[in-house]
């Protein structure tokens, strides 16, 4: 996979309580949301969804209708900021036909370029930060005759009381903590989403439960440093064991680990516990020593073999997947070759795989030399996309005359025999393609009969 940040879709809200005590009446203006980044992002749109609705305000699916146009971003890439910006200026040419558009840019991309935006994006009128979702529906009232800017970071801010719309379906996702500590040199995230605060326990055990009554099979736990997770006594492994109490949970995931902090616990607990998919994003960024340093990841390469040789003697069959990002301060190609070798003896199920962006405001930016040319930093990705596109075929080989369970998620998009097929995925988080009748929930055992690199086929297991 490459460095490109999609839209993740529009939300498609039901009525929620908003949880942020004093109402703030949004007199039925119809609010169009559009999400950009990674899941953190989408779970951080069912938020403000969440808050918008129950504050009055309305949410409708095509830009056209609405009155209120918000794009909740990512700060990672910053090929994404300027698409962001694009995708802005491309909307505000709907105040032609609704003079009285009000256009938003949330999200960490809000956070880190709150001082530029006024430049860059002089049309728009709010700039919310992540820690300002409660006072969305305040700083809407408040739009008019001059752009509203909210990007306090507050340590405290956990979205505790409210309950995010998630709609139905059958999976769902819940943020256990928001923030960062690690301060990774090339990362701008602690910047724009402040430091670590784990949710309480009971606040994330009612989510799940809600998820699962509301039709969910398959919850996923997120967090900047997931693992990294404890309030009070509750360790990260132990609040697994908790969610995986919850009647109706079927499937549990997390994302994203800190190899760092991968304890032993944990690892015990994801064997242990039937419901824990054998599944595991291990983000390993650099196979050199020197790059991981530079990194400040605080691990050797060493180190991280042995917690993947660990993980694969605990849990026989894991799922492995990794980011790794080329080109970054000082990589010489002895660095990217151990990068390499790395991953040709991992043999990485999948890869998200990047070349290195320098971000303003990093421990990077500010103290190292982006000193790797354009075109090193190119080839470097494409030799190493080319690599994980073999190694993610064969992997996917070895699942040929298996059967695996499949977590139905909805119809696919190409047809089996003439006929409707539907998609889902397996416990190692395979992407599985297969024959119907079937509906979103289901689970039912699937032959591989095909496999690419990124998708499994198979036939519906009878009887």
């Amino acid at each position: 996979m490459t460095d490109e940040l999609p839209i993740l879709g529009q939300s498609a809200p039901l009525p929620c309580p908003s949880g942020d005590g004093r109402p703030v009446e949004g007199s039925g203006r119809a609010v169009y949301l559009e999400t950009y980044g990674c899941q953190m992002n989408q779970a951080d749109s069912e938020l403000l969804v969440s808050i918008l609705r129950g504050s009055g305000f309305a949410t409708v699916d095509r830009p056209e209708e609405a009155d209120v146009i918000l794009l909740n971003t990512c700060a990672v890439r910053e090929h994404a900021e300027a698409r962001v910006i694009g995708r802005a200026s491309q909307l505000q040419g709907l105040r032609v036909q609704r003079p009285g558009l009000t256009l938003g840019i949330l999200g960490c991309m809000a956070q880190r370029l709150a001082a530029e935006l006024p430049r860059r994006a002089p049309f728009v009128d709010l700039v919310v930060g992540p820690d300002a979702y409660r006072r969305l529906p305040e700083l809407l009232e408040r739009t008019g005759e001059e752009a509203v800017l909210d990007v306090r970071l507050r340590r405290s801010e956990d979205y505790a009381g409210i309950t995010p719309d998630r709609g139905t379906g059958p999976t769902a996702w819940v943020t256990i903590m928001r923030g960062c500590d690690r301060f990774c040199s090339f990362c701008i995230v602690p910047y724009v989403r402040g430091r670590e605060r784990s949710v309480p326990p009971e606040e994330l055990l009612s989510q799940v439960e809600r998820a699962a009554r509301a039709g969910a099979r398959e919850v996923t736990l997120l967090g900047q440093t997931v693992n990294s997770y404890r309030h009070g006594p509750v360790s990260f492994a132990r609040l697994l064991r908790e969610v995986a109490a919850v009647p109706g949970v079927a499937r549990i995931r997390f994302t994203s680990p800190h190899p760092a902090e991968l304890d032993e616990e944990t690892l015990q607990t994801m064997a242990e516990v039937p419901q824990l998919c054998p599944s595991l994003h291990l983000p390993v960024q650099s196979g050199s020593d020197a790059q991981l340093e530079r990194m400040r990841r605080g691990y050797t390469a060493a180190e991280y073999r042995r917690l993947v040789r660990r993980a694969r003697e605990v849990i026989p069959g894991i799922a492995l997947t990794t980011d790794v990002v080329v080109g970054f301060c000082g990589e010489s190609e002895e660095d990217y070759r151990e990068t390499v070798a790395l991953m040709e003896e991992v043999r990485f199920d999948a890869a998200f795989l990047f070349k290195y962006s320098e971000r303003e405001g990093t421990h990077a930016q500010r103290h190292l030399t982006d000193d790797v040319p354009p075109e090193v930093k190119q080839r470097r990705l494409e030799a190493v996309i080319a690599l994980q596109e073999r190694i993610s075929y064969e992997r996917n080989q070895e699942y040929l005359g298996r059967t695996v369970e499949v977590l139905l998620e909805g119809p696919a998009r190409s047809r089996t025999n003439g006929e409707t097929a539907f998609f889902g995925r397996s416990p190692q988080g395979k992407t599985v393609v297969c024959d119907g009748p079937g509906s979103p929930g289901d689970l039912v055992p699937v032959r591989v009969s095909a496999a690419s690199a990124h998708t499994l086929l198979g036939e519906r297991v009878r009887g």
